[in-house]
């Protein structure tokens, strides 16, 4: 009897193990079509972006960056709590923390907008190997090898070079009118820092003048800060009361485009178009257009996919812009000039750091060791010169270019 019961007992757990398999199996076979993302992809109800800004909406440069995450998140359809942006971030320890509150929040892909953040978000990047992390003007991500850690930055010194040509326009404009001789034609740069980024932005806006202009001398002054409207105004003041007859900046605050406007100079601006503040003075901005990369690296991460290290946009792309010329202060033929010359741009006939257009101590370069690698030396490490031209921003997408060149100088 007890043999019977036993046996009887095995068929039964034999039965209830087999049906439980049963079971299991059904389930698992029933719930996977519920989840059709593929491994690393992140569906966009899901999806959070977060961006890490120097400034505020009070700084052109910052609010550059803003505007155009603003622009690709009503372009995807994302609601405000997918995108969280941290202004006032210093490039310091704060901007560590932040990368890890927002990585804490959920988000999929984190955007740093000043050069001094980089050496953080490297940090929050190999920290978070499953985040996207995106710096803009970093010199690193080439040869960093963290995989989920990116730099970007545009061909600036194109639209640049074309402001300078506007600028061109409107000084020749003036010696042909009488307003000045072709000897006081002296344009005047309010740059930030003596940094790579604004040499090029401030040499490339100088060829575009000279290009019109070929007589044209500069005088640069720094400010040491990138965003302070007092210095920044002051700094345009001191080159107007030395001479100087248009002013442009690669500086964030409005504050020289207000004091041209005071003064009755013409200004060129960056990023933002100022001719609401300066109705009278306000005649063109160069700017890059962040949006085509936020949304280049957005869709990437949803997608899972991967995405270059080091990316630099162009006009092709987008991402290089003039806005909007103000036909008011604008010499009479400037935006034909525009369209021919960014045409040559476009198709490779027009180089801006073209060996032939500048001089370096009276002579032509031939040959120039770039510090591309950035390793802290301060030494030229790539040879930059090729084919008859300075080649910026084609070996990393942070400008590199640095030389000084003849007719510019600094104050």
């Amino acid at each position: 009897m007890k043999k019977l019961l036993a046996i009887v007992l095995s068929l039964v757990l034999v039965i209830g193990l087999a049906a439980c398999g049963a079971n299991s199996i059904e389930k698992e076979s029933t719930s996977a079509p519920e989840d059709t993302t593929a491994q690393g992809e992140v569906s966009y109800a899901d999806l959070k972006i977060g961006l890490i800004c120097l400034h505020d909406e009070n700084s052109t440069y910052d609010n550059n960056f803003i505007l155009a995450l603003k622009e690709v998140q009503a372009e995807l359809g994302l609601s405000d709590d997918q995108v969280l942006i941290k202004t006032n971030i210093g490039e310091d320890d704060s901007c560590l923390t932040t990368a890890e509150e927002l990585v804490d929040e959920g988000c999929n892909v984190i955007f740093a907008d000043s050069f001094g953040h980089e050496t953080y978000i490297m940090q929050a990047a190999q920290d978070n190997p499953d985040v996207q992390f995106c710096h803009a003007t970093g010199t690193h991500a080439h040869n960093a090898g963290i995989p989920n850690f990116h730099n970007a930055f545009a061909s600036i010194y194109e639209g640049r070079f074309l402001a300078g040509v506007a600028a061109g326009m409107k000084v020749k404009e003036m010696i042909d009118k009488g307003d000045i001789t072709a000897d006081q034609a002296k344009i005047g740069y309010v740059g930030a820092f003596p940094y790579a980024e604004v040499k090029s932005g401030y040499t490339s806006f100088y060829l575009g003048v000279r290009y019109i202009v070929p007589e044209v001398t500069m005088e640069v002054t720094f400010t040491n800060s990138w965003f302070d409207i007092a210095l920044e105004r002051e700094a345009a003041l001191k080159l107007i009361n030395n001479g100087c007859v248009l002013i442009s900046q690669h500086a964030d605050s409005e504050g020289a485009p207000k004091a041209c406007e005071e003064k009755g100079i013409p200004n060129v601006a960056y990023n933002i178009n100022t001719a609401s503040i300066g109705p009278n003075t306000a005649l063109v901005s160069s700017r890059i257009n962040w949006a085509p990369y936020y949304k280049l690296a957005i869709e990437a991460t949803a997608k899972g996919e991967s995405f270059d290290a080091d990316w630099t946009g162009t006009i092709a792309t987008g991402s290089v812009e003039l806005l909007e010329l103000n036909d008011a202060v604008a010499a009479e033929g400037t935006k034909e000039k525009l369209d021919e010359v960014k045409n040559r741009i476009e198709i490779g006939d027009l180089k801006v750091y073209d060996i032939n257009s500048f001089t370096v101590e009276g002579k032509t370069i031939e040959s120039y060791l770039a510090d591309v690698d950035d390793d802290g030396t301060f030494t030229g490490d790539t040879e930059a010169v090729k084919d008859g031209y300075f080649h910026e921003s084609e070996f990393r997408s942070a400008p590199y270019f640095d030389i000084a060149i003849d007719g510019i100088t600094i104050l």
